[in-house]
């Protein structure tokens, strides 16, 4: 296997921006952005969002279809539909997407992570009855989740509570920023492959059940301890699409 260093240290052929935003999509598919099931954004909020052209998008989107990895369906509620997480042809583009942006992937993570840390010391501080009582059923909501896509969206759910109780929209907007540049293309919070999934969810569930209790006891040194670690699973996440690609982080 190569190391990411040498991946990154060996220039890369020029490509078009075709080919560029098929690999973020293949990748962002693979690291479980986008679970099997999930609907695209629209094309006209993926330009927007990733900066190209429609048709740039849409060409990427047809050879997503052409390998399987996505199905077009018209008419109302239509549009393009994960089917398939990692073909045969992902872990190239696994490889190359993150391997290109891996150095800052890392340092990224690990300042999502600290400030994870900090908005939940804050909500320790700050909750009120409303906080806790909104909490305990995100909780509630998440342990009650299927796995995949609805533990996914409940993730996101709990997540907002406690930004929510944390009282600082200064310190929730620096993060989504941070998660932002995290992110391949979707907003979501990667939530790994199909063989590590239910896993992956049994500890994060037990991370939210520790993390909760603190914030809602006001332990807000626990809460800060709890949620660093917590959020130290996306870059394990990553970590783990590389290996999956055949390049050791």
């Amino acid at each position: 296997m190569a190391s990411v260093k040498a991946a990154l240290s060996t220039p890369l052929a020029t490509a078009s921006r075709i080919d560029e935003l098929t690999d973020r999509l293949v990748t962002a598919i693979a690291i479980g952005e986008y679970l099997p099931g999930s609907k695209l954004p629209s094309e006209r909020d993926l330009a927007a969002s990733l900066r190209v052209g429609r048709m740039t998008v849409r060409a990427a989107i047809a050879r997503l279809v052409d390998r399987g990895l996505l199905e077009t369906q018209r008419g109302r509620g239509g549009g393009s539909f994960v089917t398939e997480q990692w073909s045969e042809t992902s872990s190239a583009s696994v490889q190359r997407t993150l391997s290109a942006k891996w150095g800052s992937l890392r340092d990224t993570c690990e300042a999502v992570s600290r400030l994870h840390g900090t908005i939940s010391r804050a909500a320790a501080e700050n909750r009120d009855d409303h906080d806790v009582a909104t909490l305990r059923n995100r909780l509630a909501d998440f342990r009650n989740a299927e796995s995949g896509r609805e533990s996914q969206h409940a993730d996101e759910l709990l997540h907002l509570a406690i930004f929510a109780a944390s009282h600082s929209d200064t310190l929730t907007g620096v993060l989504r920023e941070l998660e932002s540049a995290v992110s391949i293309v979707a907003p979501a919070h990667l939530w790994g492959a199909p063989e590590g999934m239910r896993a992956m969810e049994a500890r994060a569930l037990a991370d939210h059940e520790r993390l909760v209790d603190a914030i809602c006891d006001g332990r807000a040194d626990d809460a800060s301890r709890i949620a660093r670690e917590h959020a130290r699973i996306d870059l394990e996440l990553l970590e783990a699409a590389l290996l999956k690609a055949g390049v050791t982080a």
